[in-house]
């Protein structure tokens, strides 16, 4: 059987919308609490403008919806309500008779907040503590006039949630010298929402096969997303001059981050990169030859000071005072 709901107004049109018999209305425009819950979901069909918001995991973010046309508002008139739009769970919510979180889903309680002074003077806005993954929803705001459930307003906003995810870190293992498979690794942690991942091939800037690669992404204990990827190359004579680049895309934050691994001159043990034993020799001893000009830098330093100090001592005489000669008489006989 199907009964017909409270007429409500909405965006300049009227229609008259037909709900089963389950969604009990109570004459006189006063509604038990949950059956209110349920008309404002199912009672409302008109379509608005969706708005998109982002924020990080972890901050707090508010979702506007305000009355530009009303700067005062009596909250005993009015039923204001916050759902999330494709499950219809509750958020929070405003009854003239006041407000209670009975109703409010345990994942939003102690983390949405409706301000009463600022809903008094057409500002409902909903603060949103903590965002998690989770609240990447779709948020409907509702305001009805308590009498007849005229509609007042309402606003749907699309909220994006993102984490940055760590910056990549390549390990290889293999060695093309030895005709070996090459093998890179590329992991990145606790980001959102799950991201995309591309090998790069850096001589032309290609993207590498996928048919090369095998990537894992899952959800961690915090609910974000950590990245583990490896792309395996055959052996072939170009092998040991190869490199590439493993980037993760995070499409929310618009953001690349990218990490640079080069093959050439490298060999690898498990998840750990190793320089070429020639190549180490060659350092080792350019740094004995810098440690000798080094030392004799400094003794060529130590003489020019010695020499000059010794100079100086020389150099330096008492002086006693004024001498006094004394002549022999001269006989002028």
């Amino acid at each position: 059987m199907l009964r017909k709901c409270h007429h409500v107004s909405s965006l300049g049109a009227s229609q008259q919308v037909w709900r089963k018999h389950h969604l009990i209305c109570l004459p006189g425009g006063f509604f038990s609490s949950p059956c209110l819950l349920l008309l404002l979901i199912s009672c409302l069909c008109a379509e608005s403008e969706v708005k998109e918001i982002h924020a990080m995991v972890g901050s707090d973010v508010e979702l506007l919806c305000a009355d530009t046309h009303k700067s005062h508002f009596n909250l005993n008139d009015l039923y204001v309500y916050w759902q999330i739009e494709s499950s219809k769970t509750v958020v929070t919510y405003h009854l003239p008779n006041g407000s209670t979180e009975l109703y409010v889903d345990s994942q939003y309680k102690n983390r949405a907040h409706l301000s009463l002074e600022r809903m008094k003077q057409g500002n409902f806005s909903l603060s949103l503590q903590n965002v998690t993954p989770q609240d990447s929803q779709e948020f409907t705001c509702l305001v009805f006039e308590s009498e007849d459930l005229s509609e007042v307003l309402k606003e749907t906003i699309r909220l994006h949630v993102a984490a940055n995810f760590s910056t990549p870190v390549i390990s290889t293992s293999g060695s093309p010298i030895s005709s070996q498979e090459l093998t890179f690794t590329c992991m990145s942690t606790n980001g959102y929402p799950r991201p995309n991942l591309y090998w790069i091939n850096r001589t032309d800037n290609s993207l590498i096969a996928e048919s090369l690669q095998n990537n894992t992404v899952y959800l961690n204990e915090r609910g974000l997303y950590d990245v583990v990827s490896t792309l395996r190359i055959p052996w072939a004579p170009w092998a040991a001059h190869v490199n590439v680049s493993c980037s993760i895309e995070n499409v929310v934050l618009h953001q690349n981050l990218t990490s640079i691994s080069q093959a050439e001159n490298y060999t690898g043990n498990n998840d750990k990169i190793t320089k070429d034993p020639q190549e180490n020799h060659s350092q080792k001893k350019n740094v004995a030859i810098f440690i000798i000009l080094a030392i004799l830098l400094l003794l060529v330093v130590v003489g020019i000071i010695f020499t000059w100090v010794c100079r100086s001592r020389c150099s330096c005489r008492q002086y006693t005072g004024p001498r006094t000669v004394e002549q022999e008489p001269i006989d002028h006989a």
